[in-house]
């Protein structure tokens, strides 16, 4: 019989046509980047997007570490000259990890065990005669056994148990009879550590908790797993012992067994002292990566959304980082995020130079023509934002921009590199003022744990988390398009196909020979090859340049389907570009060929529609209530505007002006049923909510956007 492959394997776990993944693991293992195959490899993969390229990658690469580890435990097998025709079949078609193990158990490498003290005192004869369950009195053959190790016939039967015991709780059948039920039966519980109880308040809602395993919320199960490790908790998994016990009983324990008295103490042992702690933390593990799992999806679409966020575009900004007693640091930034100058002003206790601090932002302002203020939403935040509302500038935009992670940036090695004779406070206000200009382009600068919207970050798989987030940056990057002769290194390294080492070269390049005229030239980079180019060009745009497709998400391998178009049309690709009458007529199928497939085609006409445009949505004005600046001015019933700052598994937190964010519960989103609340919101989003509830001295708010109550 043929070998199973991985991609039949993965076709039948993620519902997917085999040709479908045969393409994309042939591309992913030639070293495609997920974006590229997605965006570019459409005929290969049946148009598979990023989502689904990405679950193929995930399944192939846990697969492959499977096979490893198979090929380990026969090769284990194999040296104890125990590896049968029948095991060896049963491993090699075996594709999850537990079972896998059950298999591999009776064979692991052990420590010293109550059953192998048994076996060195030689009672293993004495437990076959045990399991065998026909001998009329074990007790009389146990006489025989007893010797200066082994005293009495009592601890001569307590060995064979034991021995019993560990033989079942290495059977794979019965673990995996026993998985199931803690599977579907099992309930996981949490209780205060005793003495605990005052010091863990801020656990009080799980100090006598639980929920099913099979279905128990992700934020509820890390916040007990963070409760447990800060030692104000113990969790684990409650289920029925009896009909544990039972199923093992029905497995091992025959009609009209002679030995029936000691078989049920065996199986007993074996359930609590060796299968239970064991399945146990199988399970909690198992939840823990099933909570993981859902948190890093939750943090992932909220980095997404974020960095995704509206740009303002190429515009001139003065940007403030408030503060009281220190003041607020004002930058000057050009179109392209250049700073121009700094300085501080004191318009807030204990200075309260006000009147003069107005003067300095209206100089500013006339003098390098500001178009726009950022105002850092932190400390001082609606008090800054107040006072530069008031300016009332005829043509200038004021904007809150969130403060998360700026001051992470502002006193890291990037921010030195780029800034060395400037201090954090200076880099700090730099940074908002960039977020406004272009969100993504600053954002990727920043560790994404440090940008404030994921759910208990700190508590999963920090490996998974740094993976997760680096492909939405990845795609995110990828999906907006870069200019090549405005990118900084730090962007660049998430195109597809360069990574830091290429974008140090391109930046470098690009300082001593000027602007790259065309995409073509960026072959003459040191160390950029065609694979390389291959995988980022269609990413990269270069405006201005002799080639206008060079400016497009038309990757130069398909110029040549443009030019046939354009040749059709009598006209110039020029021409074709710039008149979309041009362009409606044309039927895609016509320009199918043996290298590019209709997918593709399609692809370069909304291309070309798109020429030059960011993808992402414009920008808005806001502003908060202007009688609401703390939670004091909060009562229940009032209706605010609001913006959507993080998204969790449970609700959307809200800004609505009062440094404090309010929670919409997932109850509350919608006047209907919500499953999930990114459903409904996304980050940034400008929303109205109501005022449901205020906690002044927990600092609760809690919100609601329903209609009609």
């Amino acid at each position: 019989m043929p070998q199973t492959t991985l991609e039949e394997i993965i076709s039948r776990q993620l519902q997917i046509a085999l040709p479908r993944v045969e393409g994309a693991v042939r591309l992913l293992r030639e070293g495609a980047s997920i974006p590229f195959i997605s965006r570019y490899r459409k005929e290969a993969t049946g148009s598979l997007d990023e989502v689904q390229v990405a679950a193929i990658r995930e399944q192939l690469e846990r697969l492959t570490e499977l096979e490893a580890r198979k090929r380990t435990i026969l090769e284990t097998i194999q040296s104890q000259g125990a590896l049968t025709d029948e095991l060896c079949r049963r491993i090699e078609e075996c594709w999850e990890a537990a079972p896998l193990e059950d298999l591999y158990l009776p064979y692991r490498p052990k420590r010293r065990t109550r059953a192998t003290i048994a076996r060195e005192r030689g009672l293993e004869p004495l437990a076959d005669l045990l399991q065998g369950q026909r001998t009329p009195s074990l007790e009389r053959e146990a006489r025989r056994f007893v010797t200066a190790e082994v005293p009495t016939v009592e601890e001569a039967l307590a060995g064979a148990c034991d021995i019993a015991a560990e033989r079942m709780a290495e059977d794979d059948h019965a673990r995996a009879a026993l998985r199931r039920i803690f599977a579907r039966e099992g309930v996981i519980r949490s209780r205060v550590v005793r003495g605990k109880e005052e010091a863990g308040v801020k656990y009080a809602d799980y100090f006598d908790a639980s929920a099913p395993l099979r279905s128990i919320a992700s934020h509820r199960y890390l916040a007990m797993r963070r409760g447990e490790e800060e030692g104000f908790l113990r969790v684990g998994i409650e289920v029925d012992a009896e009909r544990c016990t039972g199923e093992l009983c029905r497995r091992f324990i025959r009609q009209g067994s002679t030995t029936r008295r000691w078989m049920e103490a065996a199986v007993a042992d074996a359930f609590k002292r060796l299968i239970r702690p064991s399945l146990e933390t199988e399970q909690l593990t198992a939840a823990k990566e099933r909570a993981d799992d859902e948190a890093i999806r939750i943090f992932a679409e909220n980095l997404r959304q974020l960095l995704l966020a509206s740009p303002l575009g190429q515009k001139r900004v003065i940007a403030l980082d408030p503060g009281f007693r220190t003041g607020c640091k004002v930058v000057v930034l050009d179109s392209q995020g250049n700073l121009l100058h700094h300085t501080a002003i004191f318009p807030h206790p204990p200075q309260n130079r006000r009147e003069e601090a107005a003067a300095t932002l209206r100089t500013l302002a006339r003098r390098y023509h500001t178009e726009a203020f950022a105002v850092g939403d932190g400390t001082a935040g609606r008090e800054t934002l107040q006072l530069v509302r008031e300016l009332g500038i005829e043509g200038v935009e004021v904007f809150a921009v969130s403060e998360d992670g700026a001051s992470v940036y502002s006193a890291s090695a990037t921010a030195r590199e780029e800034f060395p004779d400037q201090d954090v406070t200076v880099r700090g206000a730099i940074s908002i003022g960039r977020r406004l200009i272009d969100p993504l382009s600053e954002l990727v600068k920043i560790d994404p744990k440090s940008i404030g919207v994921g759910q208990y970050q700190h508590s999963v798989d920090q490996t998974k988390l740094r993976n997760r987030l680096q492909a939405v940056v990845e795609s995110c990057v990828n999906s907006v398009g870069i200019n090549i002769n405005t990118a900084s290194k730090h962007i660049l390294t998430y195109v597809s196909g360069l990574g830091p080492a290429l974008a140090e070269k391109i930046v470098a390049y690009r300082a001593v020979h000027g602007d790259f005229p065309t995409r073509r030239a960026l072959l003459q980079v040191p160390r950029l090859g065609a694979r390389a180019f291959e995988q980022a060009a269609g990413f990269l745009r270069v405006v201005g340049s002799e080639n206008p497709l060079d400016n497009s998400a038309v990757h130069p391998e398909s110029y040549r389907i443009v030019e046939r178009m354009a040749k059709d049309r009598g006209v110039s690709v020029e021409r074709l570009l710039e008149d979309r009458s041009l362009r409606e007529g044309i039927e895609p199928e016509r320009y199918v060929d043996e290298r590019v497939g209709l997918p593709t085609v399609r692809d370069i006409l909304e291309a070309l529609d798109k020429r030059g445009l960011d993808p992402r949505q414009p920008l808005h004005g806001f502003a908060f209530a202007p009688d609401v600046h703390s939670i004091d001015d909060l009562r229940p019933g009032m209706v605010l505007p609001g913006i959507v700052t993080n998204i969790t598994a449970f609700g959307a937190f809200v800004d609505v002006g009062v440094k404090q964010d309010g929670l919409v519960h997932v109850s509350q989103l919608a006047n209907r049923y919500v499953a999930s609340p990114a459903d409904v919101v996304r980050l940034g989003q400008q929303v109205e909510v109501r005022v449901t509830g205020v906690d002044t001295l927990r600092g609760r708010i809690s919100l609601s956007m329903r209609r009609n109550g």
